[in-house]
């Protein structure tokens, strides 16, 4: 049985992603999945926050001059400070109904790219929202732990993590990182890629929520096998004559548009793949590659990755998830992973 203690546990584990938040409580799991959106009112100089999460992402595009909304997280790293920190206090808020808690520690996980400036400010944001003490964790480790992947012993694994802003490519060994690189490539820069194709191929201007619903429905990283694949109709400004119009586009298409976002993410693992050394990339042979992160569920993505490399390459089964099940994991069993949360820098 769990004791008092863990039932009235407020510590957390927050996935502080370019797309998505995750929060997990420890002992009760993954508790909170919102958009990490945050629209907010501006008036005389100063930012009023009228909506979190799915409520502002809705708002994406469609606001009056009066309101912004706005994503503070790029590329993995705090973009807009003050607007990520009411996004963090407004998700531990709602993860903590009650009042009279003791403050929580609370556990964030960081890219591996990032700078000790963005690690500080991360630090900063969530000791600023109300958390008592604030460990940061590398995203890579966070991933493969929750991807179920066995890091402490020693041989190579390697994880690739592709998340909304960037792609964390890492070989894992002894519950470490021996090698990662960190590319800025991710879900934004698959919507993107969609955006310009569609402007110049279509003369067509579609919005980030087009662009998003065209990857996550017929999204796929290799051309289908007919050359056309499925279709889907998409609505959006034509260039030409200034109005609106709705047109269909086909997979493989999608594929056309894809293709550099693709290309780099190979490039990412094979680059990899050549730093790694030798005793450890024979590990990999064996074990092969796991994708995690929203940008896993690309159709074909393992296929793509699978004939570039050689290796087997098979995709976490709870990919969106696996970095906050990590996270999460590193605060219920602090003790064996403290090795691997950075609680000063």
């Amino acid at each position: 049985m769990f004791g008092l203690g863990s039932l009235f546990s407020s510590d957390m584990a927050i996935d502080l992603g370019t797309a998505n938040t995750l929060v997990y409580v420890k002992g009760r799991g993954i508790v909170l999945s919102e958009p990490s959106v945050v629209a907010y009112h501006v008036k005389d100089g100063v930012k009023k926050v009228l909506a979190v999460g799915e409520d502002a992402k809705l708002m994406l595009g469609r606001t009056p001059g009066s309101i912004e909304a706005i994503r503070p997280m790029r590329e993995g790293v705090i973009a807009d400070f003050d607007v990520a920190e009411e996004m963090i206090k407004h998700f531990i808020r709602k993860v903590h109904r009650r009042s009279g808690f003791s403050k929580p520690k609370i556990i964030v996980c960081v890219p591996h790219g990032a700078t000790p400036v963005e690690k500080r400010a991360i630090r900063q944001s969530v000791l600023s929202a109300g958390a008592r003490r604030a460990g940061l964790i590398a995203e890579p480790i966070a991933a493969a732990i929750g991807a179920g992947m066995p890091i402490t012993d020693p041989t190579g694994n390697m994880v690739v993590d592709i998340g909304g802003g960037t792609t964390e490519v890492a070989v894992l060994s002894l519950g470490d990182i021996v090698y990662a690189r960190s590319v800025r490539v991710g879900g934004d820069r698959m919507d993107e890629a969609i955006i310009s194709y569609l402007r110049r191929q279509h003369n067509l201007l579609v919005g980030e929520s087009t662009a998003e619903r065209i990857k996550t429905s017929i999204g796929t990283a290799r051309m289908p096998d007919d050359g056309r694949g499925q279709t889907m109709m998409i609505r959006g400004r034509d260039l030409l004559n200034g109005v609106p119009k709705e047109t269909e586009i086909s997979q493989a298409q999608v594929a056309e548009a894809l293709a550099e976002p693709v290309q780099q993410i190979c490039e990412a693992v094979m680059t990899a793949l050549e730093a790694t050394p030798p005793d450890l990339a024979a590990d990999i042979v064996d074990r092969g590659v796991m994708l995690t992160g929203g940008g896993a569920l690309l159709g074909e993505l393992d296929l793509a990755l699978r004939e570039q490399t050689g290796l087997a390459i098979s995709v976490a089964d709870e990919s969106l998830n696996c970095v906050a099940l990590g996270t999460g994991k590193a605060l219920e069993y602090e003790k064996q992973l403290r090795h691997v949360i950075d609680y000063d820098s």
